[in-house]
Formats: structure tokens, C-alpha cells, sequence
């Protein structure tokens, strides 16, 4: 791990010649395209001469992900020409400025992806970070260009394709016989004729995400679900997604992870769901704003064997206190549950997770490890009483309000030193799709505060004791 900035242009390129051959994984979080390609390029740069050719940088690389300035044709060309064990390439970048010409990945671009034939995955995503701006020159003659080398890919993400239509995502569909994971964001011109005809290929997709795509509707899930052995279905920011969609899920036996964050769901339409909540491992139906306090009875009441670790439930306006008891009484063996922006929640609702035990265990609240309150109504500086313990053993990652007692949480932390407190409105967790840069799974493997528990017995909780005097005013 190093400051690539600190690197001189001229002097990045000499100090990855020393790299080891063995090398086959690569990824730089920040780093501009020029200094990708003066990397990759033959020549060492202006004080050598032109005839010096230097060996092949970096021959063994398989698996290459950049967060770049910008993805321009002229980087894209040099890794698919230069890199030939290529097999995995992620390309991100996150523009200041609206792209020239010179600077931008255009059709051209796109007809120099797997010059050798070896890529599996493919991910090319225009971030709206800075700017709201889109890969403007790439229409679907750019993809139809790229499927013509891609038949073998396994895995394709595309990101800010504006320009492309149906058409252009259909081929990819139809040309990509081994796909198995589909990931489309902003596609803003992608429609449910896309999805069509999809039984008709031998595709047999297990992770499909389709975030941020307003023109689909339930008729195009209704085909999507005709893979049936989908594991992973992001619909995120689908707004026009509604209780038709869970109707046709509802028919995935395999179905690990669902997200349905903006949709337009209902209370009854969460109903549906009964016939795959026991398979569920991931739920998240964030800001889906139609949704009470009935859509968790609808969800688990009358469910056993549930096998739910993840849920999120923030930005739900109608969601309460009551809410959150039924989930307590449902016993749902949740180790990461979110209820950021929920103004009904409040102090009853720790206190209801905090009493429950899940499988006769006698330590309460023992599997929750994430806990999200960030901006909730209801809560208040009596919350913390609840958190000492021998309340919530595991809890690793916490989430508060930004205008709670710094003296508070600062006590906290002395009496659970594996409890991260978060109060700056930052998300807590990893990406479900990607945890290869995990932000908190790997104290999971660490202390256990539960053992702990176990091997002490008895205690007197003295740091506690200024929170409890706090409670006790309020």
C-alpha cells in the first residue's frame, strides 16, 4: 500500500519495473490514466533512447482494477494490447469535468477489449461522484463492437452508458452465452424489451443488478426470473418496480440477497415474499416509502429456519417502535440491521432488540454486530443504558446521531473497545456486492466480547456508571 501521488510520473513507471513476475493482482484506488498508459507503455519515457525497448511491466497480471480520472480509449487499448494474462479488468473513474474528446473511452475504445481473448470479467463504471456525467460517446455500436471479442465473458458491469439503448444491451445478452452476472447501472435508455426474449438464450444468469434504471417495470422482471437459479437481484432505485416484481421473486428457490431500496412496494406485496424470506440472507427495501409497521409481520410471522443476517429498513417514514417489537418477537437471527432516517424510531425500539434472544440463547441481542440508528426520531441518551452490558455482546459497529454526548459516546467506548461508534451520518458496512474491501468484517474473527462474557462471569460495570446516572435524569 503506498501514496501513488507521491510518485513523479516519470519515476511511477521505474519503480513498478522492479516488480515481481509472480505478481497477478493489482488495484490502485486512485491514479490518473496518463500514468496508466506511460506504465504500460514501451518505451521508459523521454531520457532514454528511442530505440531502448524495455521488458514486458508487470507479464504476469491477471486481475487489474484502477479508479481513474478518467477511462480514455488510449488507456483501455494499452492494457488489452499490453497485458495478455489479463483475465479480470474493473475500471472506474470519477470525472471533475465533463470529458473531451481526448479524454473520454468512445466506440473505438470499446473494439480493443480482449485483444487476446482471456477476459472473463469486465467492469466499466462512470461514477457520479463529482459530476453527473455519462460515457456520451458510446452508443450500441460501441457494445456491439466489444460483444464481437466477448462471447467467452463470465461477468459484465457497465456503468453511465447513456447512449445505449436497448439494442446495444440486447447483444450483449445474446453474444455472452457464459454469462452468469449482469450488473447495469444508470443504463437510462435500458427497457423491459431488453429482458424479452431472454428465455430464449442459454443464459443462465445467478447475479443480476440493475440499479438506477427508471424505464423497467414488473413486466421485466417477470422475464428476468425465468433464470431461475438467480442468487443476487439488485433492483436499487428502480422507482416503478412494484408488488407485481416481488410476485414473480417470489419464485426464485436460490435467492440469497434481494434489494429493492425506492421502490414502489406495499405492506401486502412484501407478502409475496413468504415463499423465499427462508432462503433470504440479504433484505433491503430502503426508502421504499409505502411501507408500516405491517410489512415485518407480513415478512416473518408464522416463518422458522430463517436464515436473515442483513436487513435494512432505513429511510421508512412510516415505520415505529411497534415495528420493530414484532421483529424482536419474531426472533429473526439479524447481525446487521439498519433503520437510518426512521423519525418513529426511538428508545423502545433498542430496548425490544436488546430483550430478544434468538434459538434459547440467554444472551440478549447476542447476533446483532451492526446497528444503524443514525438520525432516528425517537432516540435519546437513555439508548446507551441499553448498550452496556451484558446487552448486544458483539456489537461491533454502531450508528448515532451526529448531536449525542461526545462524553457519552466517549465512555462507551471505554467500556467496549471492540464497539466502533460512528455519529458523522457515514454508512456503516461493506458493499453486498463486494466485500473484498470489507470495513468491518474482519473484526469478526477478533476477540469475541461474548466469550469474554462467558469466561469472566460476574462483573461490575463501573465505566458505565455516568451513562446510568445520565439515564436515570432523563
Amino acid at each position: 500500500m503506498f501514496d501513488v501521488p507521491l510518485f513523479l510520473r516519470h519515476k511511477f513507471a521505474q519503480v513498478w519495473a522492479l516488480a515481481s513476475e509472480k505478481l497477478t493482482s493489482l488495484e490502485i484506488g486512485c491514479v490518473s490514466s496518463v500514468m496508466v498508459t506511460e506504465l504500460l507503455s514501451p518505451s521508459l519515457g523521454h531520457h532514454r533512447s528511442p530505440n531502448h525497448v524495455r521488458p514486458p511491466i508487470l507479464p504476469g497480471i491477471q486481475r487489474l482494477c484502477l479508479s481513474v480520472d478518467y477511462i480514455t480509449d488510449t488507456m483501455v487499448s494499452t492494457i488489452s494490447n499490453v497485458l495478455l494474462s489479463l483475465t479480470h479488468l474493473d475500471l472506474r473513474d470519477a470525472p471533475l469535468i465533463e470529458p473531451t474528446s481526448a479524454y473520454d473511452l468512445t466506440n473505438s475504445g470499446l473494439q480493443q477489449i480482449n485483444q487476446h481473448g482471456k477476459l472473463k470479467h469486465l467492469s466499466l463504471v462512470r461514477s457520479q461522484e463529482f459530476l453527473i456525467t455519462y460515457f456520451r460517446r458510446v452508443n450500441d455500436l460501441g457494445m456491439l463492437l466489444m460483444a464481437d471479442k466477448c462471447a467467452n465473458m463470465e461477468s459484465i458491469c457497465l456503468g453511465g452508458f447513456c447512449r445505449v439503448t436497448d439494442t446495444g444491451f440486447k447483444t450483449i445478452l445474446h453474444s455472452c452465452s457464459s454469462l452468469y452476472k449482469l450488473r447495469v447501472s444508470y443504463g437510462t435508455h435500458l427497457t423491459d424489451l431488453v429482458f424479452h426474449d431472454i428465455s430464449a438464450t442459454a443464459l443462465s444468469l445467478t447475479h443480476v443488478s440493475l440499479r438506477w434504471c427508471n424505464l423497467l417495470t414488473n413486466h421485466a422482471i417477470k422475464n428476468l426470473v425465468s433464470n431461475t437459479h438467480l442468487k443476487i437481484l439488485d433492483l436499487r432505485d428502480c422507482k416503478h418496480l412494484g408488488d407485481g416484481a416481488l410476485r414473480s421473486i417470489s419464485t426464485l428457490p436460490e435467492l440469497k440477497i434481494l434489494l429493492l431500496d425506492g421502490s414502489d412496494i406495499s405492506d401486502f406485496g412484501l407478502s409475496y415474499l413468504r415463499g423465499v424470506i427462508n432462503s433470504l440472507v440479504s433484505l433491503s427495501v430502503r426508502g421504499c416509502k409505502r411501507l408500516t409497521d405491517k410489512c415485518i409481520s407480513a415478512l416473518f410471522e408464522g416463518s422458522s429456519k430463517l436464515e436473515l443476517q442483513q436487513l435494512d429498513l432505513s429511510n421508512l417514514p412510516n415505520l415505529s417502535d411497534n415495528g420493530v417489537l414484532t421483529l424482536a418477537k419474531c426472533r429473526v437471527p439479524i447481525s446487521e440491521l439498519r433503520m437510518r432516517q426512521c423519525p418513529l424510531i426511538g428508545d423502545a425500539s433498542v430496548m425490544a432488540l436488546a430483550s430478544m434472544q434468538v434459538d434459547e440463547d440467554r444472551w440478549h441481542g447476542c447476533r446483532l454486530r451492526l446497528l444503524d440508528l443514525y438520525n432516528c426520531g425517537g432516540i435519546t441518551q437513555l439508548l446507551f443504558w441499553w448498550l452496556k452490558k451484558p446487552y448486544f455482546p458483539r456489537l461491533r459497529w454502531l450508528g448515532v446521531t451526529g448531536s449525542v454526548s461526545r462524553d457519552i459516546v466517549d465512555a462507551l467506548a471505554r467500556n467496549r473497545p471492540f464497539l466502533h461508534v460512528a455519529w458523522h451520518a457515514e454508512e456503516l458496512g461493506s458493499n453486498q456486492w463486494d466485500n473484498s474491501h470489507g470495513l468491518y468484517m474482519h473484526d469478526y474473527d477478533e476477540v469475541d466480547e461474548l466469550e469474554q462474557l462467558l469466561e469472566e462471569g460476574e462483573y461490575i460495570d463501573e465505566e458505565m456508571m455516568d451513562v446510568d446516572n445520565d439515564a436515570e435524569l432523563l
